[in-house]
C-alpha cells in the first residue's frame, strides 16, 4: 500500500427548512472577524465578497435572533464578536472537533491504512497547528 496518509475532511452544518442555520463557513467567518477585527478583511481572508459575508452574518443573526458582531471602539471602526457570537463560534468548534475525532477513530478502525485529522495535516505542512 501507498505511504500516503489520507486526511479526514468534514463539512458540518445545522440547517432548518429555511436553509443553513450555522455551519463551518459561518464559524470560520466569525473566527476571521475575531482575528482581523474587520468584516472586509475577514471576507478577503476567506476569498468571498464583503456582500456575501455580510449576508451570511445577517441571515444567521436573523435566524438566531441575536447579534453576533458589534462595532468596536468609539469611532466604530471594525467589528468584534458579541458574547453570543463568541459562544456560538466556540460551541460549534467544540462540536466539530468531537465529530472529527470520532470520524478519525472510526476511519482508523475500519480502513487498512492510517488516517489523519485535517488539523494534523496542516500542522505538518505549515509547521504550526492550523485551524480547519
Amino acid at each position: 500500500m501507498s505511504e500516503t496518509i489520507p486526511t479526514i475532511r468534514l463539512h458540518l452544518w445545522l440547517d432548518t427548512e429555511d436553509g443553513v442555520f450555522f455551519g463551518s463557513g459561518r464559524a470560520q467567518l466569525l473566527e476571521e472577524i475575531e482575528r482581523h477585527g474587520s468584516l472586509k478583511s475577514a471576507a478577503e481572508a476567506m476569498g468571498i465578497s464583503y456582500r456575501a459575508a455580510w449576508g451570511k452574518l445577517k441571515q444567521t443573526e436573523t435566524v438566531l435572533g441575536v447579534r453576533l458582531v458589534q462595532t468596536r471602539g468609539s469611532n466604530k471602526s471594525g467589528f468584534e464578536l458579541t458574547e453570543d457570537g463568541r459562544m456560538l463560534k466556540d460551541l460549534f468548534r467544540r462540536w466539530f472537533d468531537a465529530v472529527e475525532a470520532a470520524a478519525l477513530e472510526k476511519a482508523r478502525d475500519i480502513f487498512p491504512w492510517p488516517a489523519q485529522a485535517f488539523r494534523d495535516r496542516k500542522a505538518g505542512s505549515e509547521g504550526a497547528g492550523g485551524s480547519a
